[in-house]
């Protein structure tokens, strides 16, 4: 058996909730832009602290007005969007617990996540998923609430609340603590039915506070650009959803992207033009390979294949001399990046917004080819590995240590076990307790003695604490979007898509100034 550990970065977050975020916002930095909303006309406008902490105590109030208890769930069924952030925390300002449904879920799976969550209320972005959800009502006694952000569902809240005094939102955020359920995220096993794992404020604050910590340059302004984000990312999964709590609480102004079709991301991200990026291994497949693609077209394609294989070369230079087993790219090398990078690799960060210096790149591995060639392109890779049961990532590479085809050392504040039998275990404050029950209301404990979690993956630690997974104790799929896609669980209900649940992440690092 072995074993590795390391320290916590941040102290543990001992009493509050993540609902007092933006209101520590407000009266910290109430001018600080916090978010960007984009206008019909595609322009984007900044939203402040202040202005944000405003919009969720209002929230807050309407879903008090409309009768929701401390501890009721309310699901949300929608794509990346401002309003699935701001319902999230007005939902958590009024003692609520959020239950994030995908917005291309079948009747089948959405039901099933409304029943056995015991949701009192759902909140839906367009007419064909309400139309979904009230198909299904007759079966859902819980359900007491839809509402349709598409045709103002989040000013009908405001407006219904304006009779509720502020006092009585801070008595309900009084009330949590970070032991107290923040939400119910569904992912699939390798049999039977998904499960709801219940994630305290406590588990987000552990893994938010302390990748904040480690990778201090995403998270912190460290040019004259402030920090800022574009999430294309579904909030349904654990990993968008850490990460846009973890923007909230570092200050870093992020923007939504609905829309993960081609044309229409490239013109977020030229409209937003963020200086870190959240992706899964399919938008850089799709980036280098539309690259490939235009080069082809010109004619050009043996000329960026030859950039390719430099930038691979570079790449795998730069990390040899991270680790002291090598000088680091040659002279030569050096000079013929340089003379690509105005042909092919600024291209290629351009595609990215322009102003990326960073990347955090999850749902599945990148692989080596394409992780060495974003390395020699000026964009670093640090590979890591989570799940939802951990609150995304759980491993992560360290800064200036890449080791391409591990995922990395344990996040600061947790620690890896490799059991007889091969099996990861994982150790920490963002480890879950335990799985949904629905009878009880409250999660069954799952963890084995010592708080260890049995990830069901195989693994193996090498000299230096790098963890390589290397396979899994039961079938399961991880396509390259990310998707978690167990085969037998569905036999009986139709889907629309496969269910999701993170099983890998890696941090990507840009470094456009290195030479």
């Amino acid at each position: 058996m072995q074993e590795v550990s390391v320290p916590a970065f941040a102290p543990p977050v001992l009493r509050g909730s993540l609902a007092e975020i933006p209101f520590d916002n407000a009266r910290e930095a109430p001018s600080d832009a916090v978010l960007s909303r984009k206008d019909v006309e595609g322009a984007w406008w900044d939203v402040s602290a202040e202005e944000f902490a405003a919009e969720v105590l209002a929230v807050a109030k309407g879903l008090m007005a409309e009768g929701l208890r401390a501890g009721d769930r309310v699901a949300i069924m929608a794509r990346t969007t401002y309003e699935w952030t701001l319902l999230d925390f007005a939902a958590w300002a009024a003692g609520l617990v959020t239950v994030p449904i995908y917005p291309t879920s079948s009747a089948f799976q959405a039901r099933w996540i409304l029943q056995d969550s015991g949701a009192v209320a759902c909140a839906v972005e367009t007419k064909e998923q309400g139309r979904l959800i009230s198909q299904e009502r007759r079966q859902l006694g819980d359900l007491a609430h839809l509402w349709q952000f598409d045709t103002g569902a989040i000013g009908h809240l405001k407006s219904l609340g304006k009779d509720i005094p502020d006092a009585a939102v801070a008595a309900r955020r009084a009330t949590l603590e970070p032991d107290s359920p923040a939400t119910l995220i569904y992912t699939s096993g390798t049999t039977g039915r998904p499960k709801g794992c219940v994630l305290t404020h406590g588990n987000f604050f552990a893994e938010v506070d302390n990748a904040i910590e480690l990778l201090h340059p995403v998270f912190k302004s460290v040019s004259k650009d402030p920090a800022s984000t574009l999430l294309f990312l579904p909030l349904s999964h654990v990993f968008g959803r850490m990460v846009a709590i973890g923007c909230m609480r570092a200050r870093v102004r992020l923007g939504h992207a609905p829309s993960i079709q081609t044309e229409d991301l490239l013109a977020d991200l030229a409209g937003f033009r963020p200086t870190f990026l959240l992706a899964i291994p399919y938008v850089l497949e799709k980036v280098y390979n539309t690259g490939r693609a235009t080069a082809e077209k010109m004619g050009r394609a043996s000329s960026f294949d030859r950039a390719a294989r430099i930038a691979q070369r570079y790449g795998k230079a730069l990390e040899a001399a991270e680790h002291g087993t090598g000088p680091g790219p040659g002279l030569g090398l050096r000079a013929a990046r340089a003379l690509y990078d105005p042909l092919v690799y600024r291209r290629i960060r351009a595609a990215l917004g322009g102003k990326v210096r960073y990347v955090i790149c999850g749902g599945s591995p990148l692989g080596r080819r394409l992780a060495s060639f974003y390395e020699g392109a000026g964009i670093g890779i640090f590979e890591g590995y989570g799940l939802t049961e951990t609150t995304a990532a759980h491993t992560v590479t360290p800064p200036l240590k890449p080791r391409l085809g591990t995922v990395g050392w344990p996040l600061p504040g947790t620690s890896v076990r490799i059991a007889d039998d091969g099996e990861v275990l994982l150790r920490g404050g963002q480890v879950f307790r335990g799985y949904w029950d629905t009878e009880r209301a409250e999660p069954v404990p799952y963890l084995l003695d010592g708080d260890w979690f049995p990830t069901g993956d195989l693994g193996a630690l090498d000299e230096d604490g790098y963890l390589t997974i290397t396979g899994r104790k039961k079938d399961i799929i991880i396509t390259s979007g990310g998707k978690n896609v167990t085969p037998a669980p569905w036999r009986t209900g139709s889907a629309r898509t496969p269910w999701s649940a993170s099983a890998w992440w890696s941090a990507t690092t840009a470094r456009t100034s290195r030479p």
